[in-house]
């Protein structure tokens, strides 16, 4: 074992030496180079009172997220985007995270294209609104969103090879992200506090073992499918109870060795937009924390009203179902949930865009409304707010902790 750990880590270092080396050259060769990001000032208020005692109000912050593009002759690139939050209201939410870092090449053989990113990169698969079942390969930055699912910066090979029969990508990754928790003064979280620093793994080579994951996916005329494999260390912690040093009560995130295969499709018909996301999981362990293999699947559609009433304005209808096989023993709140939602498009010069939706749960008395819209105020300024509710949340559901932390939140935001 601990041979393996000095391989991992020798070949993890490597990828960065060839980043390092790659980026030298290119600085005396450059033939384009962009510097671009954007900084955001933002603050959450939490019209009620925290459901546990420290938990804050109000939260402000500064959140910059620079990024530097470098090309050289040959058409070969390195991206660095960092990224910074600072928070008033969270000492978690204070954090820094490489989100992109990768050296790009490629070319052609024998007819079909081939392209390799190495380093630290972001990958999204799935093609749902809800939520994105089928995407594994990043951690999610859970401090940032409850709902949205940003992402983090994973140590990556992607290899990409494509043509007329579609594209294939595999990847080879280690450095597991442990997921991000709010802090004794957040809001939206657990009863207990979550201890980072004390994460635990399945396997005695903890976050360095090797991971693999792989995606076909090809359009069939108005279809376009996808399918994937995961194997690797899951995303998702079961939370273990356990003391701090100083002896108090917290929870202790605990990973496991999983397998994941996923399917997602998305087929066009005119103003309809059919969407499926589906998958396959072994090797978790429910909410119990017994070992139990599952299905999960997002089924929905999209319909989409141009030019409303005779007007510029787009105006899309959004339906979908979520499902958890493993029913009120699942470790999320998409056991059995209706997602609707409401999109307009004004398509003005100022690209105006609201967005209402509602969740509900069948299974229990759970419902969460959402209200966004963003607008460009100047040429480089925008303006971003969003309103969650909780609403009639359930004894039993996971998000009962967070049952007094509906908020609003408003970001203004430079872009470069």
């Amino acid at each position: 074992m601990p041979n393996r750990i000095v391989f991992q880590s020798g070949l993890l270092a490597a990828v960065f030496v060839h980043v390092a080396v790659f980026a030298g050259d290119a600085v005396a060769r450059i033939e384009a180079r962009e510097l671009s990001g954007r900084l955001s000032v933002e603050s959450r208020w939490f019209p009620r009172t925290g459901a546990y005692p420290g938990q804050r109000s109000h939260g402000s912050g500064v959140v910059a997220e620079p990024r530097l593009y470098v090309e050289d002759a040959r058409g070969r690139s390195f991206t660095l985007a960092p990224f910074l939050r600072f928070d008033a209201g969270d000492e978690r939410r204070t954090h820094v995270d490489l989100r992109e870092a990768y050296f790009l090449a490629f070319g052609e053989i024998r007819g079909q294209e081939w392209e390799v990113r190495l380093g630290v990169d972001r990958v999204f698969w799935g093609v749902t609104e809800s939520r994105h079942l089928v995407n594994i390969v990043n951690q999610i930055d859970l401090v940032e969103h409850p709902y949205r699912e940003p992402t983090m910066g994973q140590a990556m090979v992607h290899l990409t090879l494509s043509g007329d029969w579609g594209a294939v990508e595999l990847f080879g990754m280690t450095w597991h992200r442990a997921r991000t928790f709010p802090g004794n003064s957040g809001r939206l979280r657990f009863p207990l506090v979550v201890d980072n620093k004390r994460v635990s793994y399945e396997r005695d080579a903890g976050r360095w073992q090797p991971e693999f994951a792989a995606r076909y996916s090809r359009s069939y005329g108005e279809m376009d499918v996808g399918v994937s494999v995961f194997d690797g260390i899951s995303r998702e912690p079961l939370l273990l109870p356990g003391v701090d040093t100083g002896g108090g009560p917290v929870l202790i995130p605990d990973y496991e060795r999983i397998r994941q295969f996923g399917l997602d499709a998305q087929l066009t018909a005119g103003p309809w937009l059919f969407k499926l996301e589906g998958l396959g999981r072994a090797g978790a362990r429910d909410r119990r924390g017994v070992d139990e293999d599952y299905v999960a699947s997002t089924l929905g559609a999209e319909y989409t009203v141009y030019s409303l009433l005779g007007s510029a304005a787009d105006l899309s209808l959004i339906g979908e179902w979520n499902y958890d096989g493993r029913g009120r023993n699942a470790t999320n709140i998409f056991q059995n949930d209706l997602f609707l939602a409401a999109r307009l498009a004004f398509n003005d010069v100022n690209s105006t865009e609201v967005i209402g939706s509602v969740m509900n749960d069948f299974d229990t008395t759970t419902r969460v409304l959402t209200f966004e819209m963003s607008r460009r105020i100047s040429g480089r300024f925008s303006l971003h707010l969003e309103a969650i509710a909780l609403l009639d949340v359930d004894a039993g559901d996971l998000s009962y902790a967070s049952r007094r932390d509906s908020f609003v939140e408003l970001h203004l935001v430079y872009n470069h």
